[in-house]
């Protein structure tokens, strides 16, 4: 429901789914801008309640661990959503010096998992309740859709030129700040019909507060031993709704929207194909199977260059079908498609339902990923692509 875990089974296929008195501390994912004072204040977060996975026990969660003072995490007084801030590094942006897609999608990830740990929700780090346990039931990804406005970017200022005395040598430095965009990113879960549940994401930037993206995604239950899909019972349920808002909270409130649009089959002969990608060691989860950001850069690699040299991608929707082992073999198809409608930029702030046409500069593809072997479909998405612009 939260956390990305392993992908959903072939049975899925019905299924549409950032002063001085500043202390700037290094963490292994992030540097973090904290005040002097701000590390002697106790955490502020309220306490929630965690289920032993043994006992089934009740205890409060120790929210002033030190993860949670190096975090930039937080959640929100409705207890519900969560927010937490991320700087770009350099090491997750591509040659034009902004985050990649798949740098985003780790990110959602990341913030997902933060979001049940905070609240107290699971104790397996896999957004399990106590009854899905005890039961051998996990949620797999069955659909995931990114709408990205303004990629986030890695950059230095220069400042200019200092000289300085080195023994009988004046050498000349250059004075460069760094001044990396940060992200923040919103995050919340709720249920989804009878077959699973959904979790959404806003991204802001974190100095104007301006909305430069927007995620959804579907989930449902598979049984760990059997790999079959399994209905959501009223037990599971009741378990995790009191984590998800009373109301219902859309990232992407709009009818008609592009989040729910179906993806029809790719057929062969596809105009292009990338074949014979081989999953590597570093692409496997926790759960031992191909984790699902790797998909997308599959999906990408069998995009024509002329495409990837003079646009950005700004949609992307994924259909998870089949799951993907180490040793499977897979070919990566994709096929041009005329768009049905342009792509529209979302320019609200708090998440309202604001749009505004962006023009016509854009270009569609249908993909499909399937297996070398014997042609069964992994994957099935969708990418939009616009012009790219100078930042």
């Amino acid at each position: 429901m939260l956390k990305l875990s392993c992908n959903v089974t072939n049975n899925l296929h019905t299924f549409s789914f950032f002063s001085d008195s500043s202390l700037f501390i290094p963490v292994n994912r992030r540097t973090i801008a904290v005040s002097s004072s701000q590390l002697r204040k106790p955490a502020l977060d309220p306490l929630r309640a965690v289920i032993s996975a043994d006992q089934g026990s009740i205890s409060p969660v120790n929210s002033c661990t030190p993860a949670d003072r190096l975090r930039a995490g937080r959640l929100m007084e409705d207890g519900y959503s969560y927010k937490e801030k991320f700087i770009v590094r350099s090491y997750e942006v591509g040659i034009n010096k902004t985050a990649t897609v798949e740098t985003i999608a780790n990110l959602l990830q990341e913030v997902a998992c933060n979001h049940v740990q905070k609240c107290g929700f699971s104790t397996d780090g896999f957004a399990t309740t106590l009854t899905m346990r005890k039961l051998h039931l996990i949620w797999v990804t069955a659909r995931m859709h990114i709408e990205i406005y303004k990629y986030p970017a890695w950059y230095f200022l220069f400042l200019g030129h200092f000289w300085r005395s080195e023994f009988v040598n004046l050498k000349a430095y250059s004075y460069l700040v760094n001044r990396s965009d940060v992200v923040e990113i919103e995050t919340w879960c709720q249920s989804e019909g009878r077959i699973g549940t959904r979790r959404d994401w806003i991204l802001r930037d974190s100095a104007t507060n301006e909305v430069i993206g927007r995620a959804t995604s579907k989930w449902v239950m598979m049984n760990q031993d059997t790999r079959r899909l399994q209905r959501v019972t009223d037990e599971v349920r009741d378990e995790y709704l009191v984590f998800c808002p009373r109301e219902p909270r859309l990232a992407f409130p709009e009818e008609n929207n592009s989040s729910l649009k179906k993806i029809p089959k790719l057929e062969d002969p596809a105009q292009y194909s990338m074949l014979e990608l081989k999953p590597r060691r570093a692409d496997l989860d926790m759960n031992q199977h191909v984790n699902n950001v790797t998909y997308i850069g599959w999906v990408l690699e069998s995009i024509p260059q002329e495409i990837i040299d003079t646009h950005e991608l700004q949609v992307i929707t994924l259909d998870y079908r089949r799951e993907c082992q180490q040793d499977d073999i897979v070919d990566s198809l994709t096929t041009s498609e005329i768009p049905d409608d342009p792509i529209s930029k979302f320019t609200g702030t708090n998440g309202s339902a604001m749009s505004s046409i962006q023009g016509h500069n854009e270009s569609q593809f249908l993909h499909m990923l399937r297996l070398s072997e014997n042609g069964q479909e992994i994957n099935r998405g969708r990418t939009q692509w616009r012009k790219k612009s100078s930042r």
